[in-house]
């Protein structure tokens, strides 16, 4: 590789000599016979200037000022230069002054990418995304601001400063701070990792910090709810409408083996009558794409029908936020005295032998 040659020079720009007689200092930058040049703000007679040593002659106080000025700003801008060489594949003339002038061009940094990420994203919620993945996104970059702000006492940090360590700090962060499993911390990662991945394609950051970074997805056994669990939730009743509204959601789910995301897309047109004039839903996943046929069975056609004259924009359920519908089910599962964690993916892990009496289903 080619070595790059770096010099700084200090001379007087005689021809803005001033009425005085002093004249202005000025720096000039040079790399790889590139140049730039600033103003010291700070004259010198011209009797007392060395063209040779670029420096003020004799030991004058004057001449002791303008030289400490000199050497301290020369060793500030050789620093700059050595950190440039180390952080970017390229250093140029303009870029050490702008740096030394504080006129750097703004840094891009993580959260700032993260959040315009995520903005761009939410736009694509119910078309090519949906809405649990996006809020993944969010949480990741809310927690990735409560470490940053932990760990480095900062708002943001600059992208070019992410590293190897950097992940394996956010790592133990997000372990010892959450009740996270295993999955649940890859997928915080991988989310980062995605946005690192943008990062890179737009030169934000040379090196990947992922590279040897062990990522991985274990197989979870999410168990399944049994013949008696289904119909404890079948027999319940509240007062609290959203509680039940939760309630039939996870049923319908059960019934249909669709998941929270294809539920809150799942509109009256995909209600169709087929095969010996019964009903089926027709669509396709939210998450792979892939068409679907589904019969309609007797307790999804229930829950249709209650609320039939109780939803908007053509949707067939009254579907909750995620996170208020996850901590709904929860709160279902306590009063059923259900001891199993009640998701939305949990709902589509059911025993279908068994035939379900629907007669407590209110409508």
């Amino acid at each position: 590789m080619k070595r790059s040659t770096f010099k700084v020079l200090f001379f007087l720009k005689r021809d803005k000599q001033k009425a005085n007689g002093m004249v202005p200092l000025f720096c000039r930058i040079t790399v790889d016979g590139q140049e730039t040049r600033f103003g010291m703000k700070c004259d010198v007679n011209p009797k007392c200037w060395d063209v040779k040593t670029g420096k003020a002659a004799g030991r004058t106080t004057e001449a002791v000022k303008i030289n400490a000025l000199v050497d301290n700003t020369k060793a500030a801008i050789f620093k700059i230069y050595r950190e440039l060489q180390e952080r970017d594949n390229y250093v140029t003339a303009e870029k050490v002054r702008n740096v030394f002038l504080g006129a750097e061009a703004k840094q891009q940094t993580l959260l700032e990418l993260f959040n315009k990420h995520n903005q761009e994203r939410k736009l694509l919620i119910g078309v090519s995304l949906c809405q649990s993945t996006y809020t993944g996104y969010v949480r990741t970059c809310v927690r990735l601001g409560d470490f940053i702000r932990n760990r480095y006492n900062l708002s943001d940090i600059p992208i070019r400063e992410i590293d190897h360590e950097f992940m394996c700090n956010f790592k133990a962060y997000l372990l010892a701070n959450y009740r996270l499993t295993h999955n649940s911390l890859t997928k915080y990662l991988k989310n980062l990792r995605y946005i690192i991945g943008i990062a890179i394609q737009k030169d934000y950051i040379a090196k990947n910090p992922f590279i040897n970074f062990s990522m991985q997805y274990q197989d979870a056994n999410r168990g399944f709810l049994s013949q008696e669990e289904v119909e404890k939730l079948i027999a319940f009743q509240s007062k609290n409408k959203k509680l039940e509204q939760a309630r039939d959601m996870f049923l319908f789910c059960c019934f249909t083996g669709l998941s929270y995301s294809d539920v809150v897309n799942l509109t009256k047109q995909h209600i169709q009558l087929s095969f010996g004039n019964k009903m089926w839903i027709k669509g396709r996943r939210q998450k792979t794409e892939i068409k679907y046929n589904i019969p309609l069975l007797n307790i999804p056609q229930l829950i249709l029908r209650k609320y039939v004259d109780n939803t908007l924009c053509g949707k067939v359920l009254p579907v909750p936020t995620y996170h208020n519908y996850r901590d709904r089910l929860k709160r279902i599962a306590a009063i059923c005295e259900i001891d199993k964690n009640i998701t939305s993916h949990l709902a589509r892990h059911i025993n279908n032998s068994f035939q379900m009496k629907t007669s407590t289903l209110q409508e």
